[in-house]
């Protein structure tokens, strides 16, 4: 057994306490429309055509799950399964013009999975973890989920399993998911359901408000039917039932809190106003039909608990607190409006922004954004709009609201700007970003008439567009683009970040390039975050390029194709003209049609001549618009057509490493003189990669010269594969037997080999590399070990021969 390498530990995820935002994965979602069924039509055709325009691998199933058609086109969301299991954090929207062509998709995943699906962590081991994870009254613990937790953009095999229960404070209930990696055991992060802020009715908040109510017999009820029978009851400070507030002449509440007679129904006041308010707000503004898209109402709860110093949403109603001492009930128009706006947010997007790191900073700005909208949108005298967060209910004490949009920084927590650090803090303090970039965009920066707009770093004054414009376009974003895992920066996957699809938003609003998507830009530069923008075109209209396939082989002589596709981006659809460059002598190109309006597809076809030399040419493929051009990369393979072989043989040097660590390059301690421990197949000499029992990856390389005009090319080598791996369907540690190009590029895996490989004794493997006639092309094994239970590939007496 080789040396045991230190195993990587996993970064344990934080969730807030106090105003965190519910994204619970397993919770159901509450019916919506169903997605137009010709739209997704076209979509699903796109991407069986396309799948790895959303990092597709084999093993996966897609489903739909709403459809937005508007003026730009249509915009299909869809969740994931690999091999079974869901994938959080795999959703995706796959974008089609107008005319049905593909538009492009938003998508959270950096690379197209691989991972076994076999957990070597049991689910009762999950349990248990959960169980020592759960502070407070545990009540019960759920089973555990077996899924793929890809919410960082990569996938890896995990358990999510919810304890249901009180926290410590023995009145907020709990619904904790425990996220336990299903290979090693360790905890990866957790998060609450549970979301917490932390007639004519006479509120605390907003002064004498209009109400609707529901008359029973000869008793009113605090039942809407114009918001979808949203409901408010009374808790009687208690935490189990809950009593619908009913009364006589229609006129409730002292405009005060009490807890007796007219006065206890104030606070029921401000929570149906408040309810209601957030429902005509998303319906006016928006065109959303209340928070769950459906019509139906939301349920309030008032008087919950006894001082209890907090509100929240589960993820169907509402539930609030009547403060310290109970004189301070938490049912301010912002408050309401957060937390319900969480309830939208994981609606629109499946399992809604993932509650840690910068995606759970977005959600909480989120709602913050749409908290102060609803405020600014009832517009009452008693509680004009402000861009402060839940400034009247005094949470901390000493009169300060929870947050500050104009100026995160000033709750002594927040970031303000951006910051590599950002995406390791709470989720209310990483919301800071997303806050400032609306103030603004809303407002400008500098003073204001609702606070002084600090700038980050150099970034130059901006003006603001208006608040109702901002909306918009932060709405447009999350409806349309967001994903699961969006974030602030992501050198990864650049398109999946609250920059880009919020220019992209504009341009669908306003148009390319317009003063509203200058603006964008101008708000998220001013609060430090970059991004790689399109350039902008002068007549606002931009169009895409795309090849598929993006490379091809031909014998010299003959003749390759490939489909040149172009999207709309921006503005107008406009004429795009083909042509290609880079191409080797003899061969030309040729495509059908030669020009396209963008939206459409042109065929290329390369044909060479036999006299054309064989080796493998970079094809630029370039489409020139009325103002902007956009290229495309091509890799073109020309083989030759004979002529004679005139150099056969083995090339291959040290093929069966009997002179020690010379020819190829490897890791350390690959190739050697092992003895009992990994006989060899001839000699003394092999090469032994992984067999460590822990996270490790080695490699074995040589580059090699085939001549051109030979009728046979196969390289062939023998392989042991031993392993303390049990199981007899999960792939835990590979070996990937690859042909690369002189620039690094993978130009094909020949194969791959796993744990489940494993048998006595070696086994010839054998392949052709008549492919790459006449190139000088890298064999190179890849050997990856994770993190327990050795794996052992030993390699022997390698050849490549040519004939």
């Amino acid at each position: 057994m080789k040396k045991p390498l230190a195993a990587v530990s996993a970064a344990l995820l934080t969730s807030g306490l106090l105003t965190g935002a519910v994204t619970s994965a397993q919770a159901a979602t509450p019916a919506a429309p169903a997605p137009d069924a010709s739209a997704t039509a076209r979509a699903d055709s796109l991407l069986r055509s396309s799948p790895g325009a959303v990092q597709g691998a084999s093993g996966e199933s897609y489903q739909a799950v709403r459809t937005k058609v508007d003026a730009s086109g249509a915009h299909t969301r869809y969740t994931r399964t690999y091999k079974g299991l869901r994938v959080y954090g795999g959703d995706f929207v796959i974008h089609t013009a107008p005319n049905g062509s593909y538009a492009g998709s938003s998508v959270g995943l950096s690379a197209p999975l691989t991972l076994g699906t076999v957990a070597k962590v049991s689910s009762s081991a999950a349990r248990q973890t959960t169980r020592a994870e759960f502070s407070g009254k545990l009540a019960a613990i759920g089973a555990p989920e077996l899924f793929v937790d890809a919410s960082s953009g990569k996938g890896r095999l995990a358990w999510e399993t919810v304890a249901t229960g009180m926290k410590a404070d023995k009145q907020t209930p709990s619904r904790l998911h425990v996220i336990t990696d299903a290979v090693t055991g360790k905890v990866i992060g957790s998060y609450d359901e549970i979301e917490s802020v932390a007639g004519t009715g006479n509120s605390i908040y907003s002064g004498t408000v209009s109400i609707d109510t529901t008359l029973a017999g000869s008793t009113y009820q605090l039942i809407d039917p114009s918001h979808g029978n949203n409901s408010t009851c009374d808790m009687n400070n208690g935490t189990t039932s809950c009593t619908t507030f009913t009364d006589a002449d229609n006129t409730w509440g002292t405009g005060a809190a009490g807890s007796t007679g007219a006065a206890r129904q104030s606070a029921a006041v401000d929570a149906h106003f408040g309810a209601a308010k957030t429902f005509d707000y998303y319906k006016n503004v928006h065109g959303r039909n209340g928070i769950f898209g459906d019509g139906r109402g939301v349920p309030s709860r008032v008087h919950y608990g006894s001082a209890y110093v907090n509100a929240y949403w589960d993820g169907a109603q509402m539930t609030y607190g009547d403060g310290a001492s109970n004189l301070k009930p938490l049912v301010e128009l912002d408050v309401a409006g957060h937390e319900m706006s969480h309830g939208v947010s994981e609606n629109l997007v499946p399992g809604g922004l993932t509650y840690s790191g910068e995606s759970g900073g977005i959600n909480e700005a989120n709602s913050d954004i749409f908290g102060t909208a609803v405020e600014f949108y009832a517009n009452t005298a008693a509680d004009p709009g402000d861009y402060k967060i839940g400034e009247l209910i005094n949470i901390n004490g000493n009169g300060t609201p929870l947050r500050y949009m104009y100026d995160p920084a000033l709750d002594g927590a927040s970031d303000r700007c951006w910051t590599t650090s950002t995406k390791t803090k709470d989720v209310h303090y990483s919301s800071g970003p997303a806050n400032h970039f609306f103030f603004n965009l809303a407002e400008g920066t500098g003073s204001t008439a609702y606070g002084n707009s600090p700038l980050c770093g150099s970034a130059p004054a901006m003006t603001g567009i208006g608040r109702a414009k901002a909306e918009k376009i932060w709405y447009r974003a999350l409806d349309v683009y967001f994903t699961s895992n969006t974030s602030y920066v992501n050198t990864t996957t650049p398109s999946n970040t609250a920059r880009a699809y919020t220019l992209r938003a504009a341009t669908d609003l306003y148009g390319n390039c317009s003063t509203e998507y200058k603006a964008v830009q101008a708000a998220w530069t001013a609060v430090a975050v970059s991004g790689s923008d399109a350039p902008c075109s002068s007549t606002g209209n931009d169009f895409s390029v795309s090849l598929s396939p993006t490379s091809g082989s031909v014998t010299a002589g003959g003749s390759v194709s490939t489909t040149v596709a172009t999207a709309t981006t921006a503005g107008t659809a406009q004429t795009v003209t083909f042509s290609a460059s880079g191409l080797p002598s003899g061969a030309t190109a040729s495509f059908s049609p030669a020009s396209v309006t963008s939206g459409g597809s042109s065929t290329l076809t390369i044909s060479t001549t036999a006299s054309t030399p064989a080796g493998t040419y970079p094809v630029t493929v370039t489409g020139a618009g009325t103002s902007v051009n956009h290229p495309a990369s091509y890799t073109l393979t020309v083989n030759g057509t004979g002529g004679g072989c005139t150099a056969p043989g083995q090339k291959l040097g040290n093929p069966g490493f009997e002179s020690g660590n010379m020819v190829w390059a490897s890791t350390s301690g690959v190739i050697g003189q092992n003895g009992a421990s990994q006989p060899t197949h001839g000699g003394t000499w092999n090469a032994w990669l992984d067999g460590y029992g822990s996270t490790h990856t080695d490699t074995l390389s040589q580059a090699v010269s085939l001549p051109a005009g030979c009728s046979s090319y196969n390289v062939s080598f023998w392989l042991h594969i031993d392993s303390a791996e049990t199981t007899t369907g999960t792939a835990y540690d590979t070996l990937k037997v690859q042909v690369l190009n002189s620039g690094g590029t993978v130009l094909a895996t020949l194969a791959t080999y796993s744990n489940l490989n494993k048998a006595a004794g070696y086994s010839q493997k054998s392949f052709s590399l008549a492919s790459y006639a006449g190139q000088t092309v890298t064999l190179k094994f890849t050997a990856t070990e994770d993190s327990s239970l050795q794996t052992s590939f030993v390699i022997d007496d390698t050849a490549v021969n040519v004939s």
